[in-house]
């Protein structure tokens, strides 16, 4: 054979398959190129979608837990008020009390005393021992 035209085919193959290798290269590097974008693109969407998510259910929770210290706040302020009527109530029993001791110690003043001995004495036994 021809080794310079044999050389040279030698090259051009070689120059071909070199081409073609670059061409190939290229391809697969569009291909993962295409590839990484896609799964980056997927991966946008699952973390928007999970942030989504997430953003939710922090606003159900946020809603649930101020309904919840707004009911409490007003479970405070009835019970509030029915402690307030309740200290009412038992100051008007003790006027009430009250006064009617003073009436009965104006109408029986001798038997009120005696009355405050003996609870003074059975207070006094009671503390002694």
């Amino acid at each position: 054979m021809n080794k310079p035209a044999d050389h040279v085919a030698n090259a051009a193959t070689a120059a071909a398959n070199t081409v073609s290798a670059a061409e190939r290269i290229d391809a697969r590097a569009e291909r993962v190129k295409t590839a990484t974008s896609e799964a980056v693109d997927r991966t946008k969407d699952a973390v928007d979608r999970a942030a989504d998510r997430v953003e939710t259910t922090l606003h159900n929770a946020t809603d649930k837990a101020a309904h919840g210290a707004t009911i409490a706040a007003e479970k405070a302020e009835e019970a509030k008020l029915r402690g307030k009527e309740a200290y009412g109530d038992a100051v008007d029993t003790a006027n009430d009390w009250l006064d009617t001791a003073r009436e009965y110690v104006r109408e029986k003043p001798v038997q009120s005393i005696a009355l405050a001995l003996a609870a003074g004495w059975l207070a006094g036994r009671i503390l002694r021992n």
